[in-house]
């Protein structure tokens, strides 16, 4: 199995620009049926406020994904704002397709919007911890979480509990706080005893810089693979056995308490 990170340097509330950024990313590596692909937070407008830019409401971003999916017969792992009805703001969403599907078959909207950068202005958090299967030759648990939820450990560990045994997480983390980035991706790893697959994105908005530096950690904490921050993609093979392996050689998550 094999999961394929789209570092994207995001052109700023343009989706077609960025729609053509992702399939040009994609047909430069070496991707088959069946892999999985993830994409940055919100990758095709950027991490904007502008809800009336934003919003997926004429479900274009949805359409690409699902074509994306349908060209490479990969499961997608991509990200969008749709309207909340009863707010009148947005969800901020990874919305997942997969093939053979005609609908998404995950979406889960952010838990913890970024309120330090304006988020709730325009976004407001969603209520559940969901998760999909990723099936290749072996089938992989996956909890999807959005940028700042990377500060939120309880999400995880609630997560587990209900089987995840992979996070796969899209990001607009801008340069200012890189350290911490790397620093929780693989902290969330070694704590919880799973994958961590991180998509950040790179380049420049109006507002903020952006190193990329996405990163794939093992359920042990190494490192499997890292970018910098180019515009490119990471390609990491991913055994799910070594997370069940690791589980029962070091069973840390039997004695959680939870007070």
């Amino acid at each position: 199995m094999h999961a394929h990170i789209i570092q994207l340097d995001i052109v700023w509330e343009n989706k077609e620009a960025n729609f053509a950024k992702v399939k040009q990313l994609i047909q430069s590596a070496p991707i088959n049926p069946n892999d999985l692909i993830v994409l940055p937070e919100l990758f095709d407008v950027g991490f904007t406020l502008n809800a009336e830019i934003a919003t997926d409401a004429p479900g274009t971003t949805r359409a690409f994904l699902q074509q994306l999916t349908d060209d490479t017969r990969c499961t997608i792992h991509g990200s969008r704002a749709i309207p909340d009805p009863d707010t009148g703001k947005l969800h901020n969403v990874a919305t997942i397709t997969a093939p053979n599907q005609a609908s998404p078959i995950c979406e889960y909207a952010k838990l913890h919007p970024f309120s330090f950068g304006r988020e709730t202005e325009s976004y407001t958090a969603g209520n559940e911890i969901t998760s999909y299967q990723w099936v290749s030759n072996q089938t992989l648990h996956i909890c999807p979480v959005i940028c700042y939820d990377l500060r939120f450990p309880e999400l995880f560990r609630h997560a587990i509990h209900q089987g995840a045994q992979a996070f796969v997480l899209g990001a607009n983390w801008p340069d200012a706080r890189i350290a911490h980035w790397r620093a929780l991706c693989i902290a969330r790893a070694i704590e919880n005893q799973a994958f961590v697959i991180a998509a950040n994105r790179t380049g420049d908005d109006p507002h903020l810089s952006y190193l990329g530096n996405s990163i794939v950690i093992s359920p042990m904490g190494e490192v499997l693979g890292e970018l910098s921050n180019e515009e490119t993609i990471l390609s990491v093979e991913i055994n799910p056995q070594s997370v069940i392996d690791w589980r029962s050689t070091f069973p840390v998550l039997n004695d959680i308490k939870l007070i």
